[in-house]
C-alpha cells in the first residue's frame, strides 16, 4: 500500500511540475512575421539586373547561332548544284557543321543555365541575409515565407520592409 501511495505521489508531483514547466514555456510570446518571397525576388533590383544581363547574353549567343545556321543553309544550297560525288563530300562538311551547331546549342544552354542558377543562389542568399539581419535588429523570433501560410494578417507582412532594405 505504501508503494502505491508513493507511486501516486510521484506521478502527481511529476504532473504538477510538468504543468508548471509547460506553463512557463507557453507563457512566452513570440514575435512572428512573414515575407512574400516571390514578390521580394521579383522586385529586387539585382534580380531585374540579372535577368536583363542574361537576356542580352542570350541574344548575343542567338546571333552567333544564327550565323552558324545561315552557313549551314548556304552549304546545303551549294550542295544542290554539285555532282553526286561532290554532294557526298559536301554532306560530310554539312554533317560536321551540324554536329558543331548541336554542341554549341548544348554548351550555350548549359552555360546559361549554370550562370542563371549561380545568380539565383546569390540573390536568394542576399534575401536570406537581409531577412536574418532584419529579424535580429527588430526582435523577430520567426519570419516565414508567405507561401507556407494559409492566412496571415497584413500587420505581420514584412515584405515592404525587406524590399526597401534590399533595394538600398
Amino acid at each position: 500500500m505504501r508503494k502505491l501511495a508513493l507511486a501516486v505521489a510521484v506521478i502527481f508531483a511529476a504532473g504538477l511540475f510538468g504543468g508548471i514547466v509547460c506553463e512557463k514555456v507557453y507563457a512566452k510570446e513570440y514575435k512572428i512575421g512573414y515575407v512574400d518571397l516571390a514578390k521580394v525576388f521579383d522586385e529586387y533590383k539585382k534580380t531585374k539586373e540579372s535577368e536583363k544581363s542574361l537576356e542580352e547574353k542570350g541574344k548575343t549567343k542567338e546571333a552567333d547561332r544564327k550565323k552558324m545556321v545561315d552557313e549551314l543553309k548556304k552549304l546545303k544550297d551549294e550542295q544542290a548544284l554539285l555532282s553526286e560525288k561532290a554532294k557526298a563530300e559536301k554532306q560530310k562538311t554539312i554533317d560536321d557543321k551540324i554536329k558543331v551547331l548541336q554542341d554549341y546549342d548544348r554548351s550555350v544552354r548549359d552555360e546559361l543555365m549554370k550562370e542563371r542558377n549561380d545568380r539565383l543562389a546569390a540573390i536568394m542568399k542576399d534575401i536570406e541575409d537581409i531577412v536574418t539581419a532584419y529579424a535580429k535588429e527588430t526582435g523577430y523570433d520567426l519570419i516565414v515565407n508567405s507561401r507556407a501560410l494559409l492566412y496571415g494578417s497584413e500587420q505581420y507582412d514584412l515584405t515592404k520592409e525587406v524590399l526597401s532594405r534590399l533595394n538600398k
